[in-house]
């Protein structure tokens, strides 16, 4: 959501919202809890704008965000308007398409149109009687011990506004948390990774969708990959990431359909050569970004939510849905304090902080895992073997990608117990290994083979074997 709206925030029991997704869903939660809520967006109103601005990566939506949207009531209606995603399918270079199904049968994660879920989220927020919307309004300037907020409206006047809190929700940019930068002691940074996306578009073949529509498809190279998600019109959204490096050395037409017929032969005829040869050279490739900070609020005025807070990569679909979580947590903190706010403030830095930094680190962590691990023959191995544990064990043995998708564990949580599993799975395995080595060595030496020499060389080879193939 790096590219799309900025909105502030206000509330007396007033707040102001600056937004993306998360204001304009945040703005309903604020709004049910009786608050008198007031939004500042800077674009014009999505809903009524003959184009919309920007481009952005397709939204997956999954338990966290979708548990969010229950709380203002419109998670079916979203559900009814995604396509579900029940597993990753791989395609290989020679055109072989491999389903790695995400989870037990059952689960599956949304894809979404973005500019539909602004549409309803905006919506939702205007039907509550003591919300206020406003957009083509820019945010000069805020101070954080009056609660005063300035903005420059659609006729280039300056409005002053007085709230009692003021939400940031306006992205990775986010002008709201310029005056944290300001204060001393406060922790930021952001990383750029080498490598930028790039969006193509895969029309319907004869009417209908030119793959298999309920799977998030994926083309894995290594240092690079291609992503396509389908889309309510029947075609895919595909998203090409790749280091700028790479992207520099395609500078014409022909150069680019012997990479694509090198790596991506088998989507050359779905997408089109000429819509590929337009849609790669109409923009240039989208830098990506990963935003950490801490803390979320400053005094009692203040608080950043959603890619404000922690913007991630796309790599792990949980951007959004992190964002929407951030949402039901801090109106869970704010039934446990009264609405204090001098007190869930801080508190809700306290809890959400190490949760939104361990997802931006997994978010790192998937994109090596989609481009490059999804080939390897032990990730499979262990991704069959985590799931049939899982069967077994359900409490104790829970796959990484389950804990993070399919429920509210704590991020930072699912990452602890992923890494003990993952060393207790390991352990098992040598133990299983070594043990079976021993065994077979036992049974040669009773029933005295003519060579037991080679015969146990064959049996530690094999064992030798194991540790390679884990490796």
């Amino acid at each position: 959501e790096v590219e799309s709206f900025e909105i502030n925030y206000s509330c007396t029991k007033y707040p102001t919202i600056i937004w993306k997704l998360v204001g304009a869903l945040n703005a309903s939660f604020f709004a049910k809890r009786g608050f008198e809520v007031v939004l500042f967006e800077s674009r014009e109103d999505i809903r009524y704008a003959k184009t919309v601005q920007g481009r952005s990566i397709n939204l997956a939506l999954s338990y966290r965000g979708r548990q969010a949207l229950s709380h203002i009531g419109i998670e079916e209606k979203i559900v009814s308007q995604g396509i579900p995603m029940h597993g990753r399918m791989i395609h290989s270079t020679s055109g072989k398409c491999s389903p790695i199904p995400y989870g037990k049968k059952g689960q599956y994660i949304l894809s979404v149109g973005r500019a539909n879920l602004n549409k309803e989220l905006l919506t939702v927020a205007e039907a509550y009687p003591n919300t206020e919307l406003n957009f083509s309004h820019k945010l000069l300037d805020w101070s954080p011990e009056t609660g005063t907020m300035t903005f420059l409206g659609p006729d280039g006047t300056e409005r002053d506004v007085q709230a009692d809190l003021i939400v940031g929700c306006d992205g990775a940019f986010s002008a709201t948390r310029k005056q944290f930068l300001r204060r001393s002691r406060y922790n930021y940074s952001q990383t750029y990774i080498p490598h930028g996306y790039l969006e193509l578009t895969m029309p319907p073949r004869n009417g209908d969708f030119a793959m298999k529509p309920n799977f998030l498809h994926i083309w894995p190279r290594n240092t690079f990959m291609m992503i396509a998600l389908p889309n309510m019109d029947k075609t895919f959204t595909c998203t090409l990431f790749m280091p700028f490096e790479n992207y520099e050395k395609i500078t014409t037409g022909e150069e680019l359909i012997n990479f694509f017929q090198k790596y991506f032969s088998d989507s050359i005829p779905l997408i089109g050569v000429d819509a590929l040869r337009r849609d790669f050279f109409r923009l240039p490739a989208q830098a990506m970004v990963s935003v950490k900070c801490s803390p979320y609020h400053l005094l009692d005025k203040c608080l950043l939510l959603g890619d404000a807070a922690h913007a991630v990569v796309p790599f792990y679909g949980q951007g959004m849905n992190a964002g929407f979580e951030d949402c039901l947590v801090f109106n869970e903190i704010m039934d446990e304090l009264n609405e204090d706010f001098a007190a869930v403030l801080p508190e809700y830095s306290r809890v959400r902080v190490p949760d939104d930094h361990a997802i931006a680190d997994l978010a790192m962590y998937n994109y090596i895992e989609m481009r490059s691990h999804v080939n390897s023959r032990y990730f499979l191995f262990r991704k069959y073997l985590d799931n049939a544990l899982h069967f077994i064990m359900p409490r104790t043995i829970i796959p990484l990608y389950t804990m993070v998708t399919f429920t509210r564990t704590r991020y930072h949580e699912a990452v602890i117990h992923w890494k003990w599993q993952n060393k207790v799975i390991t352990q098992g395995l040598w133990i299983f290994g070594t043990v079976s080595v021993i065994g077979g060595v036992c049974l040669l030496l009773k029933i005295g083979p003519k060579k037991p020499s080679v015969a146990v060389e064959q049996l530690w080879n094999r064992g030798l074997a194991l540790k390679f193939f884990q490796n």
